[in-house]
């Protein structure tokens, strides 16, 4: 009874919640997209959502995350669970008696998928909003340091791997700290957060 009337809460909410978000995008929809007879579905071909209805899709997400898994969204994790699959096909079942992946096992879970989707969703979103394209080296970089690949490759990969790295030694990323464990009024999420954009902005007037 207690599930069944969460569930029918849970459901309003997010059809109310859903309809604020697709109201508060309508009103960035450019206009040629409306005048392309795109209509109601005209906020899927924008190049840029209201922070505001964006903030409350992941809400949304992260209350089915809650209700259906009983765990918080993440993403790093997922990553985690790729290095085990890898590592697995290379070395055999030897893989999995390691500590680690007996904590977080090398397989496909939903976390996975999210990852997948978060790809998809962006590349699909690019596309429809005819913002898609190849670019290998951003302007802002290329101002800086030129359009050579090797130094940007080099420095990407290393700010993804230390970035890869410090969120499995906290035990969690941008998704699982600063969104998850701030709505939660969790004072480590909350840490994270604070710590993530003071790195980031530090990180940026350094290099740029």
């Amino acid at each position: 009874m207690i599930f069944r009337t969460g569930l029918f809460v849970g459901a309003f909410a997010v059809v109310l919640l859903t309809t604020a978000s697709l109201a508060l995008a309508q009103g960035e929809v450019e206009s040629q997209a409306l005048n392309a007879g795109h209509g109601m579905l005209g906020f899927l071909y924008i190049k840029s959502w209201s922070p505001y209805a964006a903030g409350i899709g992941i809400g949304i997400l992260s209350w089915f995350a809650f209700l259906l898994s009983d765990h918080p969204l993440g993403v790093s994790t997922a990553y985690a669970r790729s290095s085990g699959m890898i590592e697995t096909a290379i070395r055999g079942e030897k893989a999995r008696n390691r500590p680690y992946y007996q904590k977080f096992a090398p397989e496909i879970d939903w976390e996975w998928m999210l990852v997948i989707g978060l790809i998809v969703g962006a590349a699909v979103s690019a596309i429809l909003s005819g913002d898609f394209a190849w670019q290998f080296i951003p302007g802002v970089w290329a101002s800086h340091f030129g359009d050579g690949w090797l130094l940007r490759w080099f420095t990407a990969f290393a700010g993804g791997a230390i970035m890869g790295i410090g969120a499995r030694w906290a035990n969690g990323c941008t998704s699982g700290h600063a969104l998850s464990g701030s709505m939660q009024l969790v004072v480590s999420g909350w840490v994270a957060a604070f710590g993530i954009f003071i790195g980031g902005i530090i990180t940026a007037l350094l290099i740029f």
